[in-house]
């Protein structure tokens, strides 16, 4: 995601840093409509005073973006910023046109500044989130200790009430054996005992009972925010990791926090046991404990059962061994694997939860496995049953399978010292395919409805698929580069792809929508779908491309008129590697700069190289030993710098392979000789 969209997320009090920074000096219109173009640029060299003629190319270069802007709005017939962009550029020509510098010099101390704010917001979100969990803690802390003092109370007010039963029992046997105590200390006896009474009556569950009550209203207090804010926020998180965001979806905390609810609840309940012995021991009228204990066990036992019927998640939703970075998407007849976990994490329930996977789906298909589990804690830190099983589909599949969502339910039972309950989960959506070349539309499907929405029985969501905001699909599709490489996609690929997605009109715009139809649905061989040309240049990418990728040598994702600019000024012999527009399977090209006689810059591209030709010769190798043909039949080099000028063997020496002896090395010069295109997509 570019910077520039990642500040219009923040909260508003960041926004109006941002707001300061920007004048009629150099407006915040500049900074929106450019956005990617001002990001691809080192502005810290360019502001550097001994690069004037450096800083004087970009102020030309920022004009001449502004009139493609200006000619965007004309096409738009949308004259207000057409009247806008004319008197910025004005602005901007009487103010920077003689020293260029310092408009550099503005650019650069504004995206720096842009960087701190940044940073100090994402970590005002850390401070907050910190915060937050020590709040949490601090909560779980107060419960316990209020429930330790109850239990010690309980045990104070045994002893009292002990202590009451032995001396008076002790009186009466006395006062049965006549002559063994005198009337005065028979009389004090009394007394005594009668203080005894109204001591054990005043305090008899009073104090006890309203500790109880107030630890359930903590406890119920923590319930809430932990099922409606932490367990939501988790859920959530889980479903931007199953489609390549990197979040946290750690259960420990949660865990921790729940298993503290669960473990206080018993304790309460086991301490409402203990009074129900006192007053069976010992009640009179209006005993305190007898009007109470009933509406606090209720309260308690229900507190407990919602606790535990929200507490069971899928800590590992469905997936295919074989396709890890691509949960949800599963094949009949091949092995997939899945976890559900219960967070309130308590010995007394090891072994005491049966749980039964079944199935919510429009097609019909059985399920081949154990379908009953039972959670232990041996299968992992927490209480847990781990699923392996195979689908078999009994219906045969439709054309239309990729619209049609399907989902498991886990019913669990828990039956625990007379007590059971009945509870369920269900996992995310998934797409059930029956051959492999249906699995990029399947994750297509996954992606889209994980973007779009947190209900997890929405299964009829392709009926009416809602569309998407460029901003949110761009960065979920930098995340399956990055899912797979160690590199997602930068500002300036990003706009590549909305300008290819959505036209000039809206590229920029992260608020642009982004209907279905065009982004996966339909297609054919020849006029072949967004997702699917992504697809297979993923895929180029893993097989045969990935080290380049990662280290940044390709550029990917740039048009061939973005290609012209880029090339035009520079030495010739100096080229970039991206990718084909034309080719659904994923293909790679070069394109060089030339100068011609007159010495006018020519760029020209050589015919792509599929996954079949790189399977035979190494990228690398192909641009090593390329060579094209002089007039007088003599081979020559015409790849030198890559883009922006470092030396080719200098970029690519270390993935060069080492020939075996100089006859191979001097037959697999010639082999890669391709045509030349003049600029060939």
């Amino acid at each position: 995601m570019s910077q520039w969209l990642e500040l219009q997320q923040l909260d508003s009090k960041f926004l109006e840093q941002v707001d300061q920074l920007y004048d009629d000096t150099f407006p915040m219109a500049i900074r929106q409509y450019l956005s990617n173009w001002i990001e691809s640029h080192d502005w810290d060299h360019v502001a550097n005073v001994e690069n004037e003629s450096l800083a004087t190319v970009r102020f030309h270069d920022l004009l001449t973006q502004l009139d493609h802007q200006h000619s965007r709005f004309a096409m738009e017939k949308d004259f207000l910023n057409q009247h806008n962009i004319r008197k910025i550029k004005r602005n901007l020509q009487t103010l920077f046109q003689d020293n260029p510098v310092s408009m550099a010099m503005i650019i650069s101390k504004n995206l720096s500044e842009e960087r701190k704010i940044l940073t100090t917001a994402q970590s005002a979100q850390s401070d907050m989130m910190i915060e937050k969990q020590r709040e949490l803690d601090s909560k779980v802390k107060e419960i316990k200790t209020k429930v330790q003092e109850t239990e010690q109370n309980i045990k104070n007010l045994e002893d009292l009430q002990d202590e009451h039963d032995f001396k008076s029992k002790t009186l009466q046997s006395q006062e049965e054996l006549n002559g063994t105590i005198s009337r005065e200390e028979l009389s004090r006896e009394k007394l005594y005992l009668k203080a005894m009474f109204m001591k054990l009556h005043d305090m008899r569950g009073v104090r006890e009972l309203s500790q109880m009550s107030e630890v359930l209203n903590l406890v119920e207090q923590l319930e809430y925010e932990l099922i409606t804010v932490e367990l939501c926020e988790w859920k959530r998180r889980q479903q931007m990791s199953c489609i390549g965001g990197l979040t946290n979806v750690c259960l420990d905390q949660l865990q921790n926090w729940f298993t503290a609810a669960g473990e206080c609840l018993l304790q309460v309940r086991q301490q409402l046991k203990k009074l129900l012995e006192l007053e069976q021991k010992y009640s009179y009228s209006h005993d305190p404990i007898a009007l109470s204990r009933g509406t606090l066990e209720e309260r308690a036992l229900t507190l407990l059962k919602t606790l535990i019927t929200n507490s069971m998640v899928v800590e590992r939703q469905p997936c295919m061994p074989t396709q890890l970075q691509r949960p949800l998407v599963l094949k009949t007849g091949v092995l997939f694997t899945l976890k559900v976990r219960l967070l309130v994490k308590l010995q007394e329930f090891n072994h005491m939860v049966r749980v039964k996977v079944c199935c919510l789906h429009f097609r019909k298909f059985n399920i081949l496995g154990t379908a009953m589990k039972v959670m232990n804690m041996e299968e992992s830190i927490g209480m847990a049953a781990e699923f392996r099983h195979l689908v078999k589909e009994e219906k045969t599949d439709t054309p239309s399978f990729r619209f049609k969502l399907h989902s498991f339910t886990f019913e669990a039972e828990l039956c625990w010292s007379g007590l059971v309950i009945n509870f369920e989960t269900t996992s995310l959506p998934i797409v059930v395919i029956s051959n492999v070349s249906q699995l990029p539309c399947g994750w297509a499907s996954i992606m889209w409805y994980n973007m779009l929405t947190s209900e997890p029985k929405n299964l009829s969501f392709f009926v009416s698929p809602p569309s998407v905001s460029w901003g949110q699909l761009s960065e979920v599709l930098s995340w399956q580069f990055s899912s797979i490489t160690k590199r997602g996609l930068n500002s300036e690929q990003l706009s590549m792809l909305g300008h290819k997605l959505l036209g000039p009109k809206a590229s920029n715009d992260p608020e642009a929508q982004v209907p279905w139809n065009k982004f996966c649905k339909g297609g054919s061989e020849r006029n072949f779908t967004f997702w699917l040309w992504i697809e297979g240049i993923l895929d180029l990418i893993k097989r045969h491309l990935q080290s380049l990728w990662d280290d940044g040598c390709i550029m990917g994702f740039v048009t061939k008129e973005r290609t012209k600019a880029l090339l035009s000024n520079k030495a010739p012999g100096t080229f970039l590697l991206r990718f084909s527009e034309s080719n659904r399977d994923g293909a790679i090209t070069f394109s060089w700069v030339e100068h011609t006689l007159n010495d006018e810059p020519q760029v020209r591209s050589v015919e792509p190289y599929t996954k079949k030709e790189l399977s035979a010769v190494s990228l690398p190798d192909i641009l090593r030993n390329y060579r094209v043909m002089a007039a007088d039949n003599v081979p020559e080099d015409p790849l030198r710098f890559l883009l922006p000028d470092t030396p080719k063997d200098e970029a690519f020496q270390k993935y060069y392979s080492k020939p075996t002896d100089s006859k191979a090395r001097s037959q697999f010069f010639f082999e890669p000789l391709l045509l030349i295109f003049e600029c060939h997509s």
